[in-house]
């Protein structure tokens, strides 16, 4: 069995706020380090922890234990505030080859859609993390090994990565949040272009569509991806949790309920210490120190 694997120490929070959400503060306890037959995860001392795939063999298909892991690996990052950014990739040559279909049998339609309502929690659960996330993405991402990489705040991808909605190859339509983030992402037509065909494409191809945000030579994933993530830890969590937040809603609010969630969002900035260290780092001129309080 799997343990994670933890690189360095690091000190626990103790208040997120989110008032895109709520508006409301609250304690949490440092996660619970589950252990995890088909993921590994390394959580260095700037906060950024990395969650690896783990399933090499199969391209990291996710399986039902797979599935399983993910949901309550996502469910105990949401409430860890040491975690400051969370970088999801896959081990060998590929990112996630979608759903393991091996095995797979048809069953009473209930325990069909029990099994998607499952699915569909993990797919919620990467979207509800308060932490920047992205998605490195450094070989094939494939069916619901895709939409996990969109549903990421941020995709980097080698230039030896691929990309397929291949759902309709396996006689089944999309899922994994595929139908809300890819229209979000690169337009309705272009959607419907990746769902009905299930080509694959390249990463220079992903790229101006608008799927990824930075393709990379493959050697030099590692270290961007790392950069970025430094970056993103090294920022204030509260008010990027809000931000985060906020730009979610955005497609579903009026103008005027986007002003007042960043209204209200500012009110609790401004009663923060992070705000206050980085008007004094402003006026010194020094850098920030951002603590989560």
């Amino acid at each position: 069995m799997r343990l994670w694997r933890r690189v360095g120490s690091n000190p626990t929070g103790q208040v997120w706020l989110v008032a895109a959400e709520a508006g409301l503060a609250g304690t949490v306890s440092p996660m619970t380090l589950p252990d995890a037959e088909t993921l590994l995860f390394d959580l260095a001392d700037n906060g950024v922890l990395t969650l690896t795939l783990d399933r090499p063999e199969k391209k990291n298909a996710a399986n039902a234990q797979m599935w399983d892991e993910l949901l309550v690996s996502f469910q105990s990052v949401k409430h860890d505030t040491s975690i400051r950014a969370l970088v999801v990739t896959g081990s060998g040559d590929a990112f996630c080859s979608g759903a393991d279909l091996g095995g797979t049998r048809s069953g009473p339609k209930r325990h069909q859609l029990a099994s998607m309502r499952h699915i569909h929690d993990v797919a919620m659960g990467l979207h509800e993390l308060p932490m920047p996330t992205i998605a490195k993405v450094n070989g094939v991402a494939a069916g619901a090994g895709l939409n996990l990489a969109l549903g990421c705040d941020l995709i980097v991808a080698s230039d030896r990565a691929r990309f397929s909605e291949i759902f309709a190859r396996r006689g089944l339509s999309v899922d994994f949040g595929g139908t809300w983030l890819l229209p979000r992402l690169i337009g309705l037509h272009r959607a419907k272009e990746l769902a009905f065909f299930a080509d694959i494409i390249d990463a220079t191809a992903a790229k101006e569509m608008g799927l990824v945000n930075r393709v990379v030579a493959h050697d030099e994933l590692d270290a961007f991806v790392a950069d970025w993530a430094d970056r993103l830890a090294g920022g204030p969590p509260i008010a990027l949790a809000q931000t985060k937040a906020m730009l979610n809603k955005s497609f579903n609010a009026s103008m005027d309920e986007a002003l007042d969630l960043e209204g209200w969002s500012q009110t609790v900035n401004f009663s923060t210490a992070d705000t206050r260290e980085a008007i004094d780092a402003f006026l010194n001129k020094r850098e920030p120190e951002f603590e989560g309080r």
